[in-house]
């Protein structure tokens, strides 16, 4: 059964950085495609960075780019977010999910699968 499980939420200051994780079991990343999305309450789930394993490709949403780092470990089976200069309009649960497309040709969240349970930043001075 494939599943993800999401760590590295925590409060930071403006300015900040976080590193979230998303955990890989059941089967291996090598190609597959992993999406992170985040959440406010009352809003829809939005897209903030893919990457394709297969090709490494990467995909960032307008807002992170610059700012937001996405990459994998393959021997850990595990894909990061390094989140650097937080802003207070980040604040988000944040998921990550397999492409069902095996690539970052989307970053719909109905275009994402296995999702995990999600992992909160709180960006507050």
């Amino acid at each position: 059964q494939m599943q993800l499980m999401e760590s590295g939420g925590g409060l930071v200051q403006p300015g900040g950085s976080l590193r979230l994780s998303c955990a890989a079991s059941g089967f291996t990343l090598d190609y597959y495609a992993i999406g992170w999305f985040r959440r406010v309450p009352g809003k829809k789930r939005e897209g903030v960075s893919c990457i394709s394993n297969r090709d490494g490709r990467t995909v960032y949403e307008d807002s992170v780019k610059g700012r937001f780092t996405i990459s994998a470990d393959i021997a850990k089976n595990t894909v990061y977010l390094q989140m650097n200069s937080l802003r207070p309009e980040d604040p988000a649960s944040y998921y990550c999910a397999t492409s069902l497309y095996n690539d970052c040709r989307s970053t719909m969240a109905d275009d994402f699968g296995s999702w995990g349970q999600g992992t909160q930043v709180t960006v507050s001075s």
